[in-house]
């Protein structure tokens, strides 16, 4: 029998008046907060170049320590195309960052976004002079500037600078990004209905499994190669993955394309489904500067450092607090409880939709049960509490927000002495392991330190590359902050840096070196543990010597430097103080280039013009 129909009174039927206006006030108010929303309005920027838009990388891009927060436009292989702004509004921004973003504008909107666009050669004339001029000023190349509003108005499609390849870029092109201009939030550009073409799904290349009874960082993952066929990817003769593990966890590796480029991009998004229930998925659409490290926890880091592909997790590390993954019903370890046969299913999605599948089932079998050497709960390290080290001589501070996931320390002291080292040489882990913040060494020296050395002590970090700080004194240890493991030692240094002749000119202190014929000046100081600060004076003043690619400290000729006799000094500092200082005299003058010499031409001997008149008379006979 069906359900009584209720006695409608007065107050039931108000109570439903009531509960229908409340749906459509509901309704009403949703429809309009999801037509105004700001987020990504399509067609409100332009190409920021004049050719067609190709993509060298999209935003999310897997890179070391970070996603790719914008778009790579390719400029051809060429540099100093125009580039204009992507809408109307002011430019807000300058800078120059050496390995970084190079040259670069960001452009506010009225809209409440702001564009940027990195790696530039010149700015347009009056912003070149205007940051030439502040460059004089702060009597520094490197240089970040904020701008008001009426400074330098710009309205869409505007010539703002040349591209080019400064910065950290390896090779010509434009990097662009689009950004909430209050919160900094990066947007994915992909999302507002640029000109570009992409019908094609990503690519699905494995599977990696991992066992969770562990940490991610003391495994191999097992992987499975995956086959396209004409029903969606497949593990080839393995539909059915048997295990004696009881808590899971999938990576896949994976890329993108766009149509008519063989270009590898990073994917959008992939989504974890467990017997068709939605899991966890990752979605690249939106990412701070201050999050973007979490990449580190995004991806497999181990097997990468070791040689291996970016493999993305389909799981939420435990010290993880990135913005990426979205839950459902799990973080994306499987509890696998029983021996039933369970589905599991991924969605990898591209920034258009485009969509490509992995189906496979799992099952627990017993009989493949292994026990753990060591469960999550024996990990000394683990994340989202503080963990120390202390060992004679050698102490590690790692704070709470420092580990992705539990590690198991290893630990071991050398006492090989190098020539200037001041204590052993200590090892915890290697840099195969991320940390997401820095943790602080400290170490006892095992040496007495003189009065006039206790100020040149540095700490040099090696394992996967070097890197150098200097030591701070804590109650009779030395102190510095690292960004990775690996293998510490304390050494004095008291070698100051050197400074090579300019051009390759190999002369002495009051020579004078004739330069008419040059374009620029190069320096390339060097240093046993790296290099602070370079300064170079023309005639006791300041001069602006660039430094893009980080080694190489470069002055063109221009109009600070007129035809006649000068004084160029060169002064460089250490990490620690040492400094260097050397002085050169040198003279410009109009140059004019040899003429080029004449050719001379050998006349042919009688003998051999007889000889060749006879062989023109013969080819003519036949």
């Amino acid at each position: 029998m069906g359900q009584p129909i209720p006695y409608i009174t007065d107050a039931y039927f108000c109570s439903m008046k009531l509960r229908v206006l409340l749906f459509m006030v509901m309704l009403f108010f949703s429809c309009c907060l999801q037509a105004q929303s700001p987020a990504y309005p399509k067609n409100y920027f332009r190409n920021p170049l004049g050719i067609s838009m190709e993509l060298a990388a999209n935003f999310g891009e897997l890179r070391p320590n970070h996603w790719h927060m914008g778009l790579d436009i390719r400029t051809d292989q060429k540099e100093n195309l125009p580039v204009y702004a992507a809408a109307e509004g002011y430019i807000a921004q300058i800078g120059i960052r050496p390995q970084s973003f190079g040259r670069f504008i960001i452009i506010n909107h009225p809209n409440g976004l702001s564009t940027l666009y990195a790696h530039l050669n010149d700015f347009f004339p009056e912003l070149e002079q205007f940051v030439t001029e502040q460059q004089y000023k702060q009597e520094s190349w490197a240089i970040e500037l904020e701008l008001e509003k009426n400074n330098f108005p710009v309205a869409k499609g505007k010539f703002i600078a040349f591209s080019g390849n400064t910065g950290g870029s390896q090779g010509p092109h434009l990097h662009f990004e689009i950004f909430d201009t209050k919160t900094t939030k990066r947007f994915n550009p992909l999302l507002f209905g640029f000109p570009i073409q992409d019908n094609v799904p990503p690519n699905l290349v494995k599977i990696a499994m991992y066992d969770r009874s562990k940490s991610v960082y003391d495994q191999t993952p097992i992987l499975f190669y995956l086959k396209n066929t004409d029903s969606g990817y497949i593990i080839p003769q393995q539909p059915l993955l048997k295990t004696g593990l009881k808590k899971v966890s999938f990576a896949i590796q994976a890329y993108d394309r766009v149509t008519g480029s063989n270009n590898p991009n990073g994917i959008y998004s992939a989504k974890l489904y467990l017997d068709d229930q939605p899991q966890i998925k990752f979605v690249l659409d939106s990412i701070d500067y201050d999050e973007t490290v979490y990449m580190n926890a995004h991806i497999d880091y181990k097997y990468r450092e070791n040689g291996g592909a970016y493999l993305q997790h389909l799981s939420q590390l435990p010290g993880d607090k990135g913005v990426v993954y979205k839950k459902s019903n799990s973080d994306g370890v499987i509890t696998l409880n029983d021996t039933n046969v369970h589905q599991i299913s991924i969605d990898v999605k591209d920034a258009n939709n485009n969509t490509s599948q992995i189906n496979f089932a799992i099952q627990y079998a017993d009989s493949l049960a292994a026990v753990a050497p060591l469960q999550m709960n024996e990990y000394p390290f683990v994340p989202n509490r503080i963990n120390e080290l202390k060992k004679p001589g050698f102490e590690v501070f790692m704070p709470a927000v420092c580990l992705y996931d539990s590690v198991q320390p290893y630990y071991f002291q050398n006492n090989k002495v190098l020539p200037a080292a001041i204590s052993a040489l200590n090892q915890i882990n290697d840099a195969s392991i991320p940390l997401h913040t820095d943790i602080i060494i400290r170490i006892k020296p095992n040496k007495p330190i003189t009065v006039e050395w206790k100020d040149k002590i540095i700490i040099q970090r090696s394992s996967y590359g070097n890197s150098v700080r200097k030591a701070v004194w804590e109650n009779g240890w030395l102190v510095a902050k690292f960004s990775d493991f690996g293998m510490f030692q304390a050494f004095t240094d008291i070698t100051p840096p050197q400074i090579n002749e300019p051009v390759n000119y190999r002369i002495g202190e009051g020579d004078t070196i004739n330069l008419s014929a040059a374009s620029r000046i190069l320096f390339t100081p060097t240093d046993n543990f790296g290099i602070k600060e370079f300064r170079a004076e023309l005639n006791g003043h300041w001069l602006r010597f660039t430094n893009d690619k980080s080694r190489n400290w470069i002055y063109q000729f221009d109009e600070r430097c007129p035809y006649g006799v000068h004084e160029m000094k060169v002064t460089t500092e250490d990490l620690v103080g040492n400094m260097t200082t050397k002085t050169w005299w040198f003279k410009r003058y109009p140059y004019t280039p040899p003429p080029p010499k004449k050719k001379i031409v050998k006349k042919k001997s009688a003998k051999k013009k007889i000889t060749t008149i006879k062989k023109s008379v013969a080819k003519k006979k036949k």
